[in-house]
């Protein structure tokens, strides 16, 4: 099955990597998508969200921060 990519910068960059490399362009291509394959996913998405959940909570509270919501004991607004 064929590959068009119509976006002229992404083919020249293309190109250019497979004849620095030595490499065929389909080589290229398929090379960064399975490094990109290997970094992306439900895991690596999982262990992204923790670390900006863990950077969030170090964020102090403010005693001077503005709720507009009043919030009963179950931390639903009431």
């Amino acid at each position: 099955m064929a590959l068009q990519i119509a976006n002229p910068v992404v083919v020249a960059k293309v190109e250019r990597l497979a004849r620095l490399r030595g490499m065929t362009k389909t080589a290229v291509v398929e090379q960064a998508i399975d490094r990109l394959a290997g970094e992306t996913g439900p895991a690596a998405d999982d262990g992204r969200m923790a670390a900006l959940l863990a950077q969030m909570d170090r964020v102090p509270d403010r005693a001077d921060a503005f709720d507009p919501l009043e919030w009963d004991a179950h931390g639903l607004p009431k």
